[in-house]
Order: structure tokens, then C-alpha cells, then sequence
């Protein structure tokens, strides 16, 4: 299943969906959207629609140094467990929309992810236990990054939070399997980042369990899952493409604030 959030003629407010071929099937709950969705009978014109971003986070929990290659290319060393940070959901922004630069920043760098969507409430989960189960769905993520704010801070949330730091989308695709798909990211069209996550030091299912005891996931909430090796500066003008195997195609134009 093919899940969206859009606006079209007639509906104004954003609303999620089923897309169903050329058509979108607007759920009955026009704001959440849970591990069960239920749809309307209405089909509209997926061409009469207008995409937004696929999830409303109350939180996107984030991991870093989660390919070793990545965590080489940066002189860092592999954490013992999932080294987890805090993105601000106000970053995120839709496939099409624009990436701003900010002034504050002289580097800032692309970070192509497997996102998680989160479908139901996970708590300290047990071993017996099956992560997968309290999944929604998958996306394409870009963990934008200010490279230089965030050796400059040490800790990310200013490098990681800036509005528009967040791409997320275009759709959340309910069967992947997340342990073993291939996550690219390309500039300009040429190839930057490629990998493959059954190559995550930590697995999709390890990091949602992880997580739980740390904190409560929420239907909805995001993870990103950690980004490969080949990160690399962004400029006015590039576009970023990230695309994860049977997901689709995340794509934004980078802009300097004043464009």
C-alpha cells in the first residue's frame, strides 16, 4: 500500500490517502492515520492533487553513524549502540519543495535515509516482540545537514534543525522489507551516496526496539535510520535526489535564502 497526505480541489486542509493507480482514496480520519487505514469511497485524480510531505511527526528521532564507511569519512568511530539525536519536526518540507541555505552555515551536506513511520504506540518493547509490527510504513529521507555548525556545537540539534532540513516523502510504502533495500542519493544526477541497509551496523528492527526504551513511540512519529557513506556539499542551484528501492524518488531543489 501506497500511503500520501495531499490538498486538491475541494479538499483545502491536508489529508491522507491511499493512492490506488492514477487516483488518491481519501482516508475516513482526514488528520492521523494509524497501522489500520480506513478509506472513503471518493476516488480524486492523483494530477489534481498537490503532494505535501507523507507524515505529521510528533518527533523524528534520528541515528548517526550507522554505516561505517560514513562514520570513516567523517573521522569518527563506531558507536557500541545506536547513537541517537533529535531532528525538529518544523524542518520538515515535501518532495518539489525548496531547501534553503542558511547564512549561519558555509557546508551544508546531503544525507540520503531510510525513514521509518512509526504506525502504532511502542513502549519498551520485549524481546519476544516483533519491531516490524509497530511499523506504518517506510520513506525516502535527507537528513540535511550543517557540517560545520555541527563540529562547531558538538551537539546536532542547530546542524540538523534548520527549517527545511528535513525532505521527507514522497510517499510512506507499506510493503518493503526494510533490512535489505537499496537507499541512493544523487546530486545533480550523479551518483553520491549507495548502499544497501542490510549493511546498517544496526538493524531497522534493533533501532525501533532501542528506541522504545528510551522514549515512546507515536503513531506517526520518524525515524531515520542513518545515512551511507558519500555525503558531500551542496550548493545554490544542485538538486538532491534520494531514492530507496520500491519507495520512489525524493527530490528538492537547493536555494540560497534570498532566491
Amino acid at each position: 500500500m501506497k500511503l500520501c497526505r495531499f490538498i486538491s480541489e475541494g479538499i483545502y486542509a491536508p489529508h491522507f490517502g491511499v493512492i490506488e493507480g492514477d487516483f488518491i482514496r481519501p482516508l475516513i480520519d482526514a488528520d492521523a492515520i494509524g497501522s489500520r487505514p480506513r478509506t472513503r469511497s471518493e476516488k480524486i485524480p492523483l494530477a489534481q492533487a498537490r503532494l505535501l510531505a507523507p507524515v505529521t511527526p510528533s518527533k523524528i528521532v534520528c541515528v548517526g553513524r550507522n554505516y561505517t564507511e560514513h562514520a570513516a569519512e567523517l573521522g569518527n568511530k563506531m558507536p557500541d549502540e545506536p547513537l541517537l539525536f533529535l531532528k525538529a519536526p518544523s524542518a520538515i518540507i515535501a518532495s518539489g519543495e525548496d531547501i534553503l541555505l542558511p547564512t549561519q552555515s558555509a557546508q551544508v551536506e546531503h544525507e540520503g535515509e531510510l525513514g521509518v513511520v512509526i504506525g502504532r504506540l511502542a513502549s519498551r518493547l520485549g524481546e519476544d516482540e516483533d519491531p516490524l509490527t509497530y511499523v506504518l510504513g517506510y520513506t525516502c529521507v535527507n537528513d540535511v545537514t550543517a557540517r560545520d555548525l555541527q563540529r562547531k556545537d558538538v551537539q546536532f540539534t542547530r546542524a540538523k534543525s534548520f527549517d527545511t532540513f528535513c525532505p521527507v516523502g514522497p510517499f510512506t510504502v507499506t510493503d518493503i522489507n526494510p533490512l535489505n533495500v537499496a537507499v541512493t542519493t544523487r546530486v545533480n544526477g550523479l551518483v553520491k551516496q549507495q548502499a544497501r541497509t542490510s549493511a546498517m551496523a544496526f538493524s531497522v528492527s534493533y533501532i525501533i526496539r532501542y528506541i522504545s526504551h528510551v522514549m515512546t513511540l507515536n503513531p506517526g512519529d520518524l525515524i531515520a535510520t542513518g545515512t551511507p557513506a558519500g555525503v558531500s556539499k551542496l550548493a545554490a542551484g544542485d538538486v538532491v535526489e534520494v531514492e530507496v528501492e520500491g519507495i520512489g524518488v525524493l527530490r528538492n531543489q537547493v536555494k540560497s535564502p534570498g532566491e
